[in-house]
C-alpha cells in the first residue's frame, strides 16, 4: 500500500510531514534518559527477588524496557520512515501529559473519582473533540466502571471518597 492510500484508508486526506534525523535522536536520548531514572528510582523502592517482588520490581522492568527501546530507536535514528515531524498539534501530546501529571498530584487527597472524571472529560472534550454530551456522560460512565471493577471487584487499595 503506498502512502497515499494509507492516508485515504485513514480519512484525513493528507500524510503529516516526516520528522529529521535530529529529531529521532533526541526522541531516543529522551527516552533512555526517561528509562535510567525509573531504574534509579525503582532500585531506590527495593526490587525484591522473582519471588518475592518488591515496590519496584515493575518499575525496574518498565524503565529497562524504556531504556533498550530507546537504544534500538537511537541505532536507527537516521530511518525516518514511519515518523512524524513535531507540529502544532504535537502539543496536544503534551496537555495530556499535563493532565496525568495533575491526576497523580491530587488523587491522593481528593480519591480518584473527581480526578479521573476531569482526566477522562478534559481528553473526550479537549483532546478527542467530542460533544460536549458525550465527554460528560463518557467520563462520568468510564469512571463509575473503573470504580466498579477495582473498587468494587478487585479491591484495588486507591484513595477514594466513597
Amino acid at each position: 500500500m503506498t502512502a497515499p492510500e494509507l492516508s485515504e484508508v485513514e480519512g484525513d486526506g493528507e500524510q503529516p510531514p516526516a520528522a529529521g534525523p535530529l529529531t529521532n535522536a533526541v526522541t531516543a536520548v529522551v527516552l533512555v534518559g526517561i528509562g535510567v531514572v525509573a531504574v534509579i528510582a525503582s532500585l531506590a523502592l527495593g526490587v525484591g527477588t522473582a519471588a518475592e517482588p518488591d515496590s519496584g520490581m515493575w518499575p525496574l522492568l518498565l524503565g529497562g524496557a524504556l531504556v533498550v527501546l530507546g537504544v534500538a530507536l537511537l541505532v536507527r535514528f537516521r530511518q525516518s520512515s514511519d515518523t512524524e515531524r513535531f507540529t502544532g498539534s504535537s502539543w496536544l501530546v503534551l496537555a495530556g501529559l499535563a493532565t496525568m501529571v495533575f491526576f497523580v498530584v491530587v488523587i491522593e487527597y481528593i480519591g480518584f473519582e473527581i480526578p479521573a472524571t476531569l482526566l477522562c472529560f478534559a481528553w473526550l472534550r479537549f483532546l478527542g473533540r467530542e460533544s460536549w454530551r458525550l465527554s460528560i456522560v463518557g467520563s462520568v460512565a468510564l469512571v463509575a466502571i473503573f470504580y466498579a471493577i477495582f473498587v468494587g471487584a478487585l479491591s484495588v487499595p486507591i484513595p477514594h471518597l466513597l
